[in-house]
């Protein structure tokens, strides 16, 4: 898989070098596990959606401020209908 790519998405992150790459790999690996228990639990997908944007974006705004913030994501519409959060896409 190229997590490279798909944390690539994330405005302002350096991932030059091997060491940037192993901890967010290592941080989807967590986030994957979480999503995964919390569907064996019984929660829907589209709360775990929900929950988790919630969580990104106030956390990119606590660290990147509100206008960085909303410059990312203006950019995602395009980023979307290209493939970018297309982990099948992603993949090939």
């Amino acid at each position: 898989m190229k997590l490279s790519k798909i944390f690539s998405a994330v405005a302002g992150l350096d991932l030059s070098t091997a060491a940037d790459r192993a901890d967010r790999e290592a941080a989807l690996e967590y986030v994957a596990d979480a999503w995964n228990a919390a569907e064996e639990d019984g929660l829907m997908p589209e709360a775990l959606s929900h929950a988790s944007l919630f969580a990104a974006l106030t956390a990119l705004v606590e660290q990147h401020g509100e206008q960085a913030t909303a410059d990312f994501i203006a950019t995602l519409p395009d980023r979307i209908r290209s493939g970018d959060y297309n982990l099948t896409h992603s993949l090939q």
